[in-house]
């Protein structure tokens, strides 16, 4: 009985041998579901080149969303309410502020500068002499005509300095990946993008790994920080009430299958080549890797996939294409070291066909060998 069950656990196991456990698809699954000219598959295989290879570096940049449209015009120096005024009056006469003392028949001018004054709910400031004066949505120069405006009257010609010794209502407040969120004011030579998130600490993340977000007035506007750095017509002018958020997003590669390490990688500033990243995951698995089949699964953008001459439909998401290396020929790790892997790319090495039978078999001999183990034991229960 104990023969004939292994012989039954043998041959069930090869009949349904395809379906013992793997890593991955094999490489001839991944050839299957591709496309061909007479079908369209699941995806584009691609295989690699040199030539291919350079033609997909010298394609166009990655088109990216701009700042540019957020640029505001608005005047920064407006007054709001909290802010804080400092005032100064100065009177020829003398009169207003207990001068009016003569001197050679001369009346002395009196000079008096205000304790600060904060700009109420209202909008207004309290003037001695003046009374309440509006001074919400002026300029601190405009601020001045009006105070001295007030003082007409009781004072013969006076002459008004205001100016914006503390700013609660020309801020915007910047949140996410910065190292002190919160509100930042703007003023006159600091109302750009950068001067205010460096006003904020900055970011402590790569440049290339965060995307600046502007919200205002229900519109968002966004663009990558490493653009932001490098484009003038990206660093843009603010505007009191906007919103900054820093949005950290890392840009990352997978690799799995017959890898020494299997990983999930950052992609370090500028470009990786798939030589590199092979290498970062301690390279192919000498005794599984099937070398002639290193694939590349990436959703392309469709504008490459188009100047690729690839047929495949596009997603969502973009043209799913699966790039092919055989790193048997000499000429594979040329390729390779000038292929580069984009953000989300996904490396993958299937077994190879002599590593999938000899783990087969293990399977078989691990069976086979309980089995032997039930028939001693059986044996000896028996005797």
């Amino acid at each position: 009985m104990t023969r004939t069950a292994a012989s039954l656990m043998i041959v069930a196991l090869l009949a349904g041998c395809s379906t013992l456990p793997r890593d991955g698809p094999s490489g001839s699954n991944v050839v299957k579901a591709a496309s061909t000219p007479e079908r369209t598959g699941d995806y584009a295989l691609v295989d690699l080149d040199f030539t291919l290879s350079e033609r997909l570096k010298a394609a166009p940049p990655r088109s990216f969303s701009t700042l540019a449209l957020a640029s505001s015009e608005a005047p920064t120096d407006v007054i709001g309410v909290g802010d804080t005024l400092a005032v100064s009056i100065f009177d020829p006469s003398g009169s207003l502020f207990g001068g009016g003392s003569r001197s050679s028949g001369t009346p002395q001018g009196g000079n008096q500068t205000l304790p600060p004054l904060i700009v109420d709910r209202n909008g207004a400031v309290s003037i001695p002499f003046g009374g309440a004066v509006n001074v919400q949505g002026l300029t601190p120069a405009q601020a001045s005509t009006a105070v001295r405006r007030a003082l007409i009257g009781k004072v013969a010609n006076p002459q008004v300095i205001v100016t914006l010794a503390g700013n609660a209502s020309n801020t915007v407040t910047v949140l996410g990946d910065v190292r002190n969120p919160g509100r930042q004011p703007l003023s006159a030579n600091s109302d750009r993008i950068l001067d205010v998130i460096a006003a904020a600490g900055g970011s402590s993340r790569s440049i290339h790994d965060v995307d600046v977000r502007i919200q205002r007035g229900g519109q968002t506007y966004s663009a990558p920080m490493s653009v932001v750095t490098t484009e003038f017509n990206e660093n843009v002018r603010l505007q009191r009430g906007d919103q900054v958020n820093l949005v950290y997003k890392p840009r990352r590669f997978s690799s799995f299958g017959a890898f020494n390490a299997v990983a999930r990688s950052e992609l370090p500033p500028g470009p990786l080549t798939l030589a590199e990243a092979l290498s970062g995951v301690g390279g192919l698995d000498s005794n599984l890797a099937d070398a002639r089949s290193v694939l590349v699964f990436r959703f392309e953008r469709p504008e490459v996939a188009q100047a690729l001459g690839i047929q495949q439909p596009a997603t969502s998401r973009g043209v799913p294409v699966v790039y092919r290396l055989n790193l048997r020929e000499g000429e594979g790790f040329f390729i390779a070291s000038n292929f580069q892997i984009e953000p989300d790319d996904l490396i993958y090495a299937p077994r190879a066909g002599a590593a999938e039978m000899r783990k087969f078999f293990e399977v078989v001999q691990s069976i086979t060998r309980v089995v032997y183990d039930v028939s001693v034991t059986s044996t000896l229960n028996l005797n």
